[in-house]
């Protein structure tokens, strides 16, 4: 599989306050993210598989939800995550 336990831990440890805060959304977004990117590379593939796309679709409205959430609570943690990740808005 391609998103493992360690996997998880290991992008909640570089995006969030530690390994297991599953909860703040900038470990949430990076989660969203890395899952966003793995997402596109198969669609690529594979261009007929609309279930995959509508879930993208999706996704990256859930992201765009999050980072918006981020935005309106505190500016500087949404720029920190936006330039961390190389989001563009």
């Amino acid at each position: 599989m391609y998103l493992d336990q360690a996997k998880k831990q290991e992008i909640f440890g570089q995006y969030g306050k530690s390994n297991t805060d599953t909860g703040s959304a900038e470990s949430q977004i990076a989660l969203f993210s890395y899952r966003i990117s793995h997402l596109t590379e198969h669609l690529k593939k594979n261009r007929k598989d609309y279930t995959t796309a509508r879930s993208l679709t999706k996704m990256v409205g859930k992201r765009r939800a999050l980072l918006d959430y981020l935005y309106d609570r505190d500016i500087t943690r949404y720029r920190a995550i936006v330039k961390a990740l190389g989001l563009r808005r």
